[in-house]
C-alpha cells in the first residue's frame, strides 16, 4: 500500500504536535506521532484501540506529558501543557461518558467552578448565570432545559447539550469531540452534526474522534490516522474515503472484513410460530439451525429488539409457541432461558453485559459457578483453567484474567460477554448490536468469533443496525416492519439498499398509496 501524504505545520495550524513520542512503563504508546490541524476546520482523528488516540488527546488536555517531541499552540510553543494551561488556550473537551455531577442541577453543572458573583458580594448572580445559559442553548439547539432539572433526570442528548454548551459559555476556540453519537440516536446525531457545521464556520476548530466512519467521511475536512501508536497518514478527507482509512487502519482491504464460513446446517434449535405480543409484535415465526447465523433488523420500535428480549425471558409473549430443541419452551426470566442454553449478549454491554468493577476471570465464569462447584466449593484452580483457554481462543488483550474490566477497549469487554456464555456451554446466542462502539479491527475478531460459534455447531441470531455487516456474516435475514416480519432474504442474494428498502417500509409505503 502506499504511504499517504503527511501534513507538515503551517501558519494555518492552531494544533501542531510533531515526533511525539510517549511510554507508560516498558510499552510505548506513542512513537514518533504527529497532529497537525488547521484553524477552523473539523479534523477527524482515527484508529483502533489502543492505537494511540486517547494518549495523543490526553497530551492535549496536558493529562500526560510527552517523553519527546515539540507541541504548538496557536503558534506557541510549548515543552508540555497542563488541565490548567489547555483550558487558558481556549480547548475545551466533550467526554463520551459525560463527566458531570448526576446531583448538580443544570445551572451548577454548566458554571461549576467559574460561578458568576453579584457585584461586590459572594453571593452567586443565578439570574446572570441563567441569561447567559439561555442564550446559548435557545441559540444553538432550539431549547430551554430547566435550571432546577437534575443531571441525573436528563436524557443522554440532553446531557451533551449540557457539556457542549459548558464549553461555549467559554468562547473555545478548540473542541475536542470522544465518540459523540455513541449513544444518540440518528435525529439527535443529525443535530449535533449541524451545531459541528456552525461552530466551524464560525472559526472554532473541531477534532473529532469516532469509530463510525461515515460520520468522518461526512462530516471533516482533514482527517489522521493512527496505527500502533503512529500517524500513518494525515490528509484531507476529499483525497480519500471511508474504505481507504479503514485500510489504513487495520492494514486489511475492507472486503476481507467479513469471514467466509462453509457450516452445514443442522437440526432445529429453535423454533417460534406466531408468537405475539400486543403492540411490539405479532404472528412471528422463524427457525434457527445448529451452525446458522440469522440476522434479524428494523427500525426503533420494529418489534425486533422486543422479540430479542421475549427469547431471553426479559419479556413474554401473550400467545404463539416457543421450542428449543424440539421442545415446548415457556421462557418466563433469563434464569429459565439461560437453563435452556440460550445466551444474550446486549447492546450495552457496560450497564447489562459485563461488571466492569470484576475481574476478567470472574466475569467469564460468572454464569457458569455452579461447573466449578463442588461440595460448596470453588475450584480456583479448574475456574482459572478454563477462563484462561477461553481468553487464549477469544483473543481477549488484557494484562490478566486479573485485570478490572473496566480498563479493557470496548471491543475486549464484548469478547468477555461472549466468552461468558461460552463457558456456560450455551447453544443460541443472541447479539443485540454486537459491534457498536468498537473499532474495525475489533469489529473484524468479532465477526471471525461469530462464525467459530457457527463452525462449532451453535446457532446465532444477530440484532444489527448496520447493513452491510449484517450481509457480511448471516446466512439469512429478516427484516421487521411495524411488529412483524416483512421480509426475509438470502443475505449472499441482497444488497444493503433492498434491505434498506424493507427495513424503512418504502414498498409497504406504496401499497398503500390511492
Amino acid at each position: 500500500m502506499t504511504a499517504a501524504p503527511i501534513s507538515a505545520p503551517g501558519n494555518g495550524d492552531i494544533i501542531s504536535f510533531q515526533g511525539i513520542d510517549k511510554h507508560f512503563g516498558g510499552a510505548q504508546a506513542l512513537s514518533d506521532a504527529s497532529l497537525v490541524v488547521r484553524r477552523g476546520s473539523v479534523h477527524g482523528l482515527v484508529g483502533q484501540n489502543g492505537a494511540g488516540k486517547s494518549t495523543l488527546i490526553k497530551l492535549l488536555a496536558g493529562l500526560h506529558h510527552p517523553d519527546r517531541g515539540t507541541i504548538a499552540i496557536d503558534g506557541r510553543q510549548f515543552d508540555r501543557l497542563t488541565p490548567h494551561l489547555a483550558e487558558e488556550l481556549g480547548i475545551h473537551f466533550i467526554h463520551q461518558d459525560r463527566l458531570l455531577v448526576p446531583t448538580f442541577t443544570v445551572g451548577e453543572a454548566l458554571f461549576l467552578g467559574r460561578e458568576p458573583r453579584i457585584k461586590g458580594t459572594p453571593f452567586l448572580d443565578r439570574n446572570a448565570m441563567q441569561r447567559r445559559a439561555s442564550a446559548i442553548l435557545g441559540d444553538y439547539f432550539g431549547v430551554q432545559l430547566s435550571k432546577n432539572a437534575l443531571i441525573s433526570e436528563l436524557s443522554t442528548a440532553e446531557k451533551q447539550i449540557v457539556q457542549i454548551t459548558r464549553a461555549l459559555l467559554n468562547q473555545p476556540k478548540v473542541l475536542v469531540f470522544d465518540e459523540p453519537t455513541a449513544a444518540l440516536v440518528r435525529r439527535e446525531a443529525d443535530i449535533l452534526f449541524r451545531l459541528i457545521r456552525r461552530l466551524s464556520a464560525e472559526n472554532v476548530t473541531i477534532i473529532y474522534i469516532s469509530h463510525y466512519l461515515n460520520e468522518i467521511e461526512s462530516l471533516c475536512d482533514d482527517v489522521t490516522v493512527l496505527r500502533n501508536g503512529r500517524t500513518v497518514a494525515s490528509l484531507p478527507m476529499a483525497a480519500t474515503s471511508a474504505n481507504a482509512i479503514a485500510r489504513l487502519m487495520i492494514e486489511r482491504n475492507i472486503g476481507e472484513m467479513f469471514p467466509k464460513r462453509a457450516v452445514a446446517l443442522g437440526e432445529e434449535l429453535l423454533r417460534l410460530d406466531k408468537i405475539t405480543s400486543p403492540g411490539k409484535y405479532a404472528d412471528v415465526s422463524l427457525i434457527l439451525r445448529r451452525g446458522e447465523v440469522l440476522g434479524l433488523t428494523g427500525l426503533l420500535g420494529s418489534g425486533a429488539k422486543e422479540l430479542i428480549r421475549t427469547l431471553f425471558g426479559l419479556e413474554t409473549a401473550a400467545s404463539g409457541r416457543i421450542e428449543v430443541g424440539g421442545k415446548t419452551a415457556r421462557l418466563a426470566n433469563p434464569s429459565g432461558a439461560a437453563g435452556r442454553g440460550i445466551a444474550l449478549v446486549p447492546e450495552d454491554r457496560r450497564i447489562n453485559g459485563v461488571a466492569l468493577d470484576l475481574s476478567v476471570g470472574e466475569n467469564i465464569s460468572l454464569a457458569s459457578l455452579r461447573r466449578f462447584t463442588k461440595l460448596g466449593f470453588l475450584d480456583r484452580a479448574k475456574e482459572a483453567s478454563e477462563t484462561e483457554e477461553l481468553m487464549r481462543r477469544l483473543e481477549i488483550k488484557t494484562s490478566g484474567r486479573n485485570a478490572l474490566v473496566r480498563t479493557l477497549s470496548g471491543g475486549n469487554q464484548q469478547k468477555v460477554a461472549i466468552a461468558k456464555w461460552l463457558s456456560r456451554h450455551s447453544k443460541i446466542y443472541l447479539l443485540d448490536e454486537p459491534t457498536v462502539g468498537v473499532d474495525i479491527g475489533s469489529k473484524v475478531e468479532i465477526y471471525n468469533l461469530i462464525g467459530e460459534l457457527a463452525a462449532r455447531g451453535a446457532g446465532v441470531i444477530v440484532l444489527s443496525s448496520d447493513l452491510p455487516e449484517l450481509i457480511g456474516i448471516t446466512d439469512r435475514i429478516l427484516v421487521f416492519f411495524r411488529g412483524r416480519v416483512l421480509r426475509e432474504f438470502v443475505s449472499s442474494e441482497t444488497t444493503p439498499d433492498e434491505v434498506l428498502t424493507q427495513t424503512t417500509g418504502s414498498l409497504e409505503d406504496l401499497r398503500h398509496v390511492g
